[in-house]
């Protein structure tokens, strides 16, 4: 999907579900990571996430586009725009919108994070990091002595 037919689809959904129109932009953020979109208070612009949409069916791409735009229209409207609030709640409800995004790809969720295991040489208290420390500076916090590197897992 271009951001061309994005802003189409996004305008089409609003005039659908809404009855008002969107008269701002709909664009593709590639930094998004952990969100399926993101509505802009100060210039009422809509971000999405381009790798999720690209793996996510057209159903749950406009559940998606409708959560945004309840954001979009009460926050115009001057009513509850945010999670918690009750006027954002019926509505998305009511337009049938998505309340969470759908898992993201595959490959994010599945990576294994690497352990570094290190082990206390005084009272052999094991620790285990994502990432590697410095042994001539960091001791252990329960005995002062010295730590040892034992291994790295994948």
């Amino acid at each position: 999907m271009t951001e061309i037919q994005l802003q189409r689809l996004v305008e089409e959904i609003s005039i659908q579900f809404f009855n008002r129109p969107f008269q701002h932009r709909a664009v593709f953020n590639s930094r998004l990571k952990t969100t399926g979109g993101r509505y802009h208070l100060t210039d009422h612009h809509l971000d999405f996430n381009p790798t999720l949409f690209a793996e996510i069916s057209a159903r749950e791409q406009v559940g998606i586009i409708k959560h945004e735009l309840c954001h979009y229209h009460l926050h115009l409207l001057k009513k509850g725009y945010r999670h918690q609030d009750r006027d954002f709640k019926i509505l998305l409800a009511q337009v049938g919108g998505s309340r969470y995004a759908p898992g993201l790809p595959q490959e994010k969720n599945s990576q294994v994070r690497r352990q570094v295991t290190y082990r206390c040489s005084g009272c052999g208290q094991i620790f285990k990091r994502q990432r590697k420390i410095n042994t001539q500076r960091f001791v252990c916090g329960q005995c002062g002595q010295k730590l040892e590197f034992l291994r790295i897992v994948n």
